[in-house]
């Protein structure tokens, strides 16, 4: 389809509107993830409605030291890949154009939840994430705004500021695109050498060895539940003939659904792994968090939770996070 380029706000709010319209907004350098992004977008505009895809590369996100310099630029392949995707609009502003007389005095300030993890690894960022998010949300003036769920504490911040701010707009989160070898498709994998990308796997792994420890616990609660809560639960969680039941049938028998110690535990042996490769993974944080406000979950705890990790690789720092419900089949009798 053909996919217009505009440079202002003006000449979007000049273009008629019929259905509604959905933005997707970027940074550049478009992948696979984006595109799925797009696709969803056109989806739930439908054909009647409009999607629009942001290009701005934002200055106020990017910490002393960050690669503001060094992200890349590609908007000729970006309006390339967005059209093919389904988007009518590339809407690509300049920093004149978003921030008229320089940097905002006037701020979204992330609070609390943006001090923490990604707040606490990058001081400032999402304060900017926010400030170009709400100045793109009415620059833009969208029915509903798509994000990844790659930046998981970026989505839970906006869907806050939303809230909190009572901007009449519906925001989607959109599950996580993966390479081949489970990467997660990022602008920033083009960074990693060879050698590079195989330790940046470790990202990746460890949080489907924390995922596989956690299906199985669950399974096992879920067994044990139809067994008395008696000396026998042990015995009938060992005759159950699963290879990880072996080891775990007193932890299993004994802890909340879930076990989200193991759950760290298992991620972090693989990550341990990785530091010892070369080039080593340098390890920024991992965590097992309430999505609703990024505080690390106790062993008590049962519901939503986000396994996130996020690491140095060489020069290249990347994140990733997966999904997980504790106690989705209940606690044992």
């Amino acid at each position: 389809m053909t996919t217009t380029l505009l440079r202002t706000a003006a000449e979007l709010h000049a273009r008629p509107r019929a259905g509604r319209r959905a933005v997707v907004m970027t940074m550049g350098a478009l992948h696979e993830g984006h595109a799925t992004l797009i696709r969803t977008a056109r989806g739930l505009a439908g054909p009647d409605g409009e999607v629009v895809v942001t290009v701005f590369v934002n200055p106020l996100q990017f910490g002393e030291g960050e690669d503001l310099d060094r992200y890349p630029r590609t908007l000729d392949a970006d309006i390339e890949l967005a059209g093919q995707s389904g988007a009518d609009v590339v809407f690509a502003p300049s920093v004149d154009e978003v921030y008229p007389g320089g940097e905002p005095e006037v701020r979204i300030t992330a609070g609390p939840m943006g001090e923490r993890l990604e707040g606490s690894s990058r001081p400032g960022h999402f304060d900017g994430m926010l400030t170009v998010v709400a100045k793109l949300l009415h620059l833009t003036r969208p029915d509903l705004a798509l994000y990844g769920q790659k930046d998981a504490q970026q989505l839970a911040l906006i869907r806050r500021m939303v809230r909190d701010l009572n901007f009449g707009v519906q925001i989607v989160g959109v599950p996580t695109v993966r390479e081949e070898d489970g990467l997660a498709l990022s602008s920033r994998n083009r960074y990693l050498s060879a050698a590079e990308r195989r330790t940046a796997l470790a990202l990746s792994g460890a949080l489907f060895a924390g995922q596989d420890r956690h299906a199985a616990q669950e399974a096992l609660r879920a067994r044990a539940r139809e067994v008395p809560a008696t000396r026998a639960r042990a015995e009938a969680l060992s005759a159950i003939g699963e290879s990880r039941a072996a080891a775990d049938t007193h932890a299993v028998a004994t802890a909340v659904p879930g076990g989200p110690a193991a759950v760290r535990a298992a991620a972090r042996q693989v990550l341990d792994e990785a530091a010892r490769l070369d080039p080593p993974l340098a390890l920024d944080y991992l965590a097992l968090v309430d999505p609703s406000d990024f505080t690390e979950i106790g062993d008590d705890f049962t519901g939503d939770a986000v396994l996130a990790v996020a690491a140095r690789v060489g020069a290249t720092r990347l994140i990733d996070n997966i999904p997980l419900t504790f106690g989705s089949f209940g606690a044992a009798s």
